[in-house]
This record gives C-alpha cells, sequence and structure tokens, in this order.
C-alpha cells in the first residue's frame, strides 16, 4: 500500500509540482504527519522533492526532476482499452482503481509534455457519459464476475427471462462478450445458431459448462453486435403514418430515433411521418406523445392504439383503490 501511495504521490508532483500538505493528505486519504513521513523517505531514497515551510510553502518536486509514467501497468493498458464505460460501469467491472491509476500516470506525462501552455486539454472540453437519460439500469449478475468468466471461452446455460415471461427459462449459449449500450448492458451470444442480445437485468444466473463456445468462424464480438445493432434499428415490418405537430418533431427523433422512415414537409403545423414497427403492438411506445400525436394508417394500428386509449381513461376514470 505505501509503494502505491508513493508512486500517487510523485505523480500528483509531477503534474503539478507543488502542492500543499493538507492538499496531498487529503488527495492520498493520509494525515499530514503521513505525507511528511513520506516524503522524507522519497528525500532519502534520493528523490528530489522536499517541504518548504511558510505561507507558499508546501510538498516540492524540483522541475528537473522527470518521473517516467509511461510504463502502464497490464491492469491498467485493460482498463483503457474500454476507455468507452462511465464511471459506474468501470465500478461495477471491478476496475475504478486501475483507471484513476492510469489516469494519473497519463494526466503526469501530460503535465511535462511539449505544447502551449494557454491551451486547455481536449479532456477539459470533451466529456463522454455513456449512461442514458432518466436510467438505472441494474445488472441482476456481477458484470465483473461474468467477464471473468467469459475470458474462457466456455459455454453458458443461463436462466432468462424475456420480456413478455414472468419466469425465467434455461439455456444453453455460446458467448462472444458482453456490451454496455445506452446504460445497459448486454451478453452477446449464439443461441441454437442464432445471435441474441440478453439484458443482463433480466439473466437470473449463469453456470459455465466444459463445452468450449461455438463461435463462428471468423466472426468477434464487434461484428456480432454490430450485426445484432444494425438488425435491431433496421427491423420495421409494419409501417404507421402519424401526423405530429412541427415543434414536435425534436421530441420525435429522440423518442422513435432510426424508427422514423420518412417526414413530410410541415402543411399548417403539422407533419406526417412514417415510423416503421417489428408488429402492430409496438404502437404503444407512441402514447408517449399523449394528445400531441394521430395515428392515421393502418387502421389496425389507429384502432390498438383507440384501445389502448379507452383502457387508459377508464383505469382513471375513478379515484385509485
Amino acid at each position: 500500500m505505501k509503494a502505491s501511495r508513493l508512486l500517487h504521490l510523485l505523480l500528483l508532483l509531477q503534474t503539478r509540482q507543488r502542492i500543499t500538505t493538507t492538499d496531498l493528505a487529503e488527495r492520498l486519504e493520509v494525515s499530514r504527519r503521513t505525507v511528511l513521513r513520506d516524503v522524507e523517505a522519497l528525500s532519502t531514497a534520493g528523490v528530489p522533492v522536499h517541504a518548504e515551510r511558510g505561507r507558499n510553502g508546501g510538498i516540492v518536486l524540483l522541475p528537473s526532476a522527470r518521473l517516467n509514467a509511461s510504463h502502464l501497468e497490464p491492469p491498467e493498458l485493460e482498463a483503457l482499452s474500454v476507455a468507452g464505460l462511465d464511471s459506474a460501469q468501470l465500478e461495477r467491472m471491478g476496475l475504478s482503481a486501475v483507471w484513476e491509476s492510469a489516469a494519473r500516470k497519463i494526466a503526469a506525462r501530460q503535465a511535462v509534455a511539449p505544447g502551449s501552455p494557454s491551451l486547455l486539454q481536449l479532456a477539459d472540453l470533451v466529456l463522454v457519459d455513456s449512461t442514458a437519460w432518466f436510467a438505472d439500469s441494474k445488472a441482476a449478475v456481477d458484470v465483473s464476475d461474468l467477464a471473468s468468466a467469459l475470458r474462457r471461452r466456455r459455454r453458458l446455460r443461463i436462466q432468462y427471462r424475456r420480456s413478455a415471461e414472468n419466469q425465467p427459462s434455461t439455456r444453453v449459449v455460446d458467448p462472444y462478450g458482453i456490451v454496455a449500450k445506452s446504460g445497459r448492458w448486454y451478453l452477446i451470444a449464439d443461441d441454437q445458431g442464432d445471435g441474441r442480445l440478453f439484458a443482463l437485468e433480466r439473466l437470473s444466473s449463469y453456470e459455465q459448462l466444459d463445452a468450449p463456445a461455438a463461435l463462428r468462424p471468423g466472426e468477434t464480438l464487434r461484428t456480432r453486435w454490430t450485426a445484432l445493432k444494425e438488425g435491431t434499428e433496421r427491423r420495421g415490418r409494419v409501417s404507421v403514418t402519424v401526423r405530429l405537430p412541427e415543434n414536435g418533431l425534436d421530441l420525435a427523433w429522440r423518442i422513435l430515433g432510426n424508427r422514423i422512415h420518412d417526414i413530410s414537409d410541415a402543411e399548417n403545423g403539422w407533419c406526417t411521418v412514417v415510423v416503421r414497427y417489428p408488429d402492430i403492438e409496438s404502437v404503444r411506445q407512441l402514447l408517449q406523445f399523449g394528445d400531441h400525436i394521430e395515428v392515421l394508417t393502418p387502421e389496425a394500428a389507429r384502432e390498438r392504439i383507440s384501445q389502448l386509449a379507452r383502457d387508459l381513461a377508464e383505469r382513471h376514470s375513478t379515484p385509485a383503490s
């Protein structure tokens, strides 16, 4: 633990060169006395670091000192290889600590890299957050444990509940890996030869089998995910035509996304939009627009929306029991 703390101290000093003892103690989560002992130990070992007293004092690393922070440990490299994950997802993968360690080394390296001091770092201007709005999707299984199990490339026996079912069923699948998409985790696997997305919040348990996973030749997690993602987004055997107010098109794009197939020019403040669904029942999604939408065709979709609206009105016609 002390060696790790000393490295962290050096990385902080290389980034800022001068830091107060109190600030270091807070960042390292130790006492000020421990910081001073660490500084003394580094100085004794030949590191050009010392404590300066006074109003502008603190712990100082001489400008000529350059810690080689380019050597990342294998776990740190792995953490960087999944850089798209947010802090919550890194925590679930058990990568938070090594990610922070790698980030400290990168910050230390950037601090001594040549460049204009007046230019901000790109990381100060660009923030990537892959979580969905208003979402708190929680996987039923431990994501870190599942990722470790998948390294062995074994078949899995899983207990999985489909969205329309109340109870899980048993399946034997050949897994490629897991994907984090819009705040949700998915297991990507072949189920009896067919590619499938298994949402981890509905995967209640899994068991590794002795048999190796029978993966498609030349296919990887990325290629299988791309194919399944495209198939999901392009799926649409039923075309539903609706009317929406022109000022509601931004909301329509947020809700419907790639399901929108065509949008007509606005006329009297209204637009005609063609939405593609896999089946008529999927028009339930259009209820999110409330009274700002009218389903025009097909008649089956119009009738289904009408029935859903009547059911809702009846359910809300009396006080809740």
